[in-house]
């Protein structure tokens, strides 16, 4: 595959976030509400699409678990392919929970509060002295953090070699401070310019406006995104289909929620170009594609 370009996603593809984000978003909704979602629901939630967003998806998990309590008799597998099949994402599982009678919903809209969500999801997540210096004000939960439990996945030499033969860029849906602690800790060092956060873009993945914008930055004609959900390899079609002038390569990686067999069936039905055990893998499969 020769490209002259590559762009990484961080979460399960440079760093583990399994007892990290996706811990964080099971203990969030069990701190609020009281019962939570199993850990293998969050792949299925991440499967439907338009959940990039870790804190839109733990808001989506409170929803299907105030709605089960409230009468909606459906499993999460079900709930997730609904709203997959309404376009994934937020709106669509409250779409979902919208076929409750009236005041069930009701009863669900008054006890869903994101906001407390959000607040616990971070204090979980980054820590009593992170929390006070990125969120600003007392965290309603003292912890360590689980930021501290995300093993590096992306040998130095890896890097060395990503650098070395081609552009570099990061395209994630982490907050840029979370991203640059992340990047700190695998020792990648990518421009300001070279990377898109959740700071950076309204759209999130799977748009490809993010995508195209590194392309064109790199002044690149052919580039590959590794990701480990299907929302990535989607941005990397979607940038395909948007821009005639590239070609994207759409890289599924094993060491997020998709994993073995299944996951690499489930790369396929989203037409991944390739699909790799880990990151680490891309040093033997890419070539360059510059002209000297």
């Amino acid at each position: 595959m020769q490209v002259d370009a590559v762009v990484l996603d961080i979460d399960g593809v440079v760093v583990d976030v399994a007892d990290s984000y996706r811990r964080a978003i099971i203990e969030s909704v069990d701190h609020v509400y009281g019962r939570t979602i199993r850990r293998d629901a969050i792949q299925a939630f991440k499967n439907a699409g338009g959940f990039n967003n870790d804190w839109e998806l733990t808001y989506a998990a409170a929803l299907y678990v105030l709605a089960r309590r409230e009468g909606l008799h459906v499993d999460v597998d079900e709930f997730t392919d609904r709203i997959a099949a309404e376009g994934g994402g937020l709106d669509a599982a409250k779409r979902v929970v919208a076929e409750l009678p009236s005041v069930p919903q009701a009863r669900v809209r008054d006890q869903w509060d994101r906001s407390r969500l959000r607040d616990v999801f971070q204090a979980l997540y980054l820590g009593e002295e992170l929390y006070r210096e990125l969120e600003g004000g007392t965290p309603p939960i003292a912890t360590d953090g689980y930021i501290h439990d995300e093993p590096v996945l992306i040998d130095e030499s890896t890097i060395d070699e990503l650098v070395d033969r081609f552009d570099v860029g990061i395209l994630t849906g982490r907050p840029a401070a979370e991203a640059d602690i992340a990047m700190e800790r695998a020792g990648l060092d990518v421009p300001d310019d070279h990377r898109f956060t959740m700071d950076d873009w309204e759209e999130g993945k799977p748009h490809p406006r993010a995508l195209v914008t590194l392309a064109e930055r790199f002044d690149a004609t052919r580039i590959a995104f590794a990701g480990d959900t299907l929302d990535d390899v989607r941005t990397a079609r979607h940038a395909d289909d948007a821009d005639a002038s590239r070609v994207y390569y759409g890289v599924g990686v094993l060491t997020g929620g998709l994993t073995g067999d299944e996951g690499r069936r489930a790369f396929e039905t989203v037409n991944a170009d390739v699909v790799v055990e880990n990151v680490n893998e891309l040093t033997d499969l890419l070539e360059t594609g510059r002209v000297e």
